[in-house]
């Protein structure tokens, strides 16, 4: 992997992996594209390491109370009701979907899920999906509006251990490319009747212990291939200063704008993509042999 490609595969990662659009995608799709070498599931996980610092800090203030509290919790019975120590059990039960399955799908993970077909297919599913939350979640936020009295959107202080999971569910679903982490956990969200924000905010602080744990996984196979250690660390550091400046924008977006840019990307992508690789432009397996 050459420095350009490194920083054109890291400004991917940091300009896509908090939309709900798929980083993974974008980078297994941008190397296609560009008739590169897939830069692979390791180097994806490393790069999202990257983002994952930006969140840390742009949440530096919410993550170091709730790390805080949970800590204050082992120690003092009385502060396991407290909701920051809460929602720190919750980002731990959340995760152990996407820990289980991503060791048990690991193989899958690097081979078939990387077919362009599936990526395809799940970029226009998901956007799908993506875009009836939407929907009701907008037309209850009317609702709720006229009718005063009637019942409020959801916010962080109403999760339990049940929504807990159904986020961890979904957030393991991402294991796929195409699928997107923030889209498949912000809809999720939105269907249970969680507001956007708090929807976007607990999929951001769900992330942190998967993606980290991902990315320095994967730090031993880094130099194998064609992937070294220099044009990875640039991706990486690239992948955080344009991360940070996105997640800044997008939590100001969602309080007032709908997600339907976003649902029309996917499927538009999706949809060129299947003609791409109908007409053989693309080859499903692009870059995969080589990479």
């Amino acid at each position: 992997m050459s420095w350009f490609e490194s920083f054109i595969l890291g400004l991917v990662q940091g300009l896509t992996e908090f939309l709900p659009v798929s980083s993974s995608a974008h980078l297994r799709l941008t190397a296609a594209f560009a008739g590169w070498h897939d830069p692979g599931a390791a180097f994806t996980a490393i790069t999202q390491i990257g983002t994952e610092t930006a969140v840390l800090i742009y949440f530096r203030k919410d993550i170091a109370t709730i790390v805080g509290a949970w800590f204050r919790s082992l120690r003092d019975k009385s502060m396991r009701s407290d909701h920051d120590a809460q929602l720190g059990w919750l980002v731990i039960v959340g995760s152990v979907p996407i820990g289980v399955l991503g060791v048990t799908l690991k193989d899958q993970i690097e081979g078939p899920f990387r077919d362009l077909r599936l990526i395809a297919t799940t970029l226009i599913v998901m956007g799908v999906v993506l875009g009836v939350a939407d929907r009701l979640a907008a037309r209850a936020e009317r609702e709720t509006g006229r009718h005063t009295a009637g019942n409020h959107r959801k916010t962080l202080k109403d999760l339990g251990v049940k929504d807990g999971l159904v986020y961890g569910l979904c957030q393991a679903m991402a294991l796929i490319p195409g699928v997107s982490r923030s889209g498949a956990t912000i809809s999720g969200g939105l269907l249970m009747g969680y507001t956007r924000e708090s929807a976007a905010r607990y999929s951001f602080l769900l992330a942190i212990p998967a993606v980290l744990a991902s990315g320095l996984y994967e730090l031993k196979d880094v130099g194998e291939g064609h992937v070294s250690w220099g044009p990875t660390l640039l991706a990486t550091v690239v992948a955080f200063g344009v991360g940070y400046a996105v997640i800044a924008w997008f939590m100001r977006f969602i309080t007032t704008k709908s997600f339907m840019p976003f649902v029309y990307y996917r499927i538009a992508l999706g949809v060129l993509l299947f003609v791409l690789v109908g007409m053989g432009v693309l080859s499903p397996h692009a870059g995969e042999s080589a990479g």
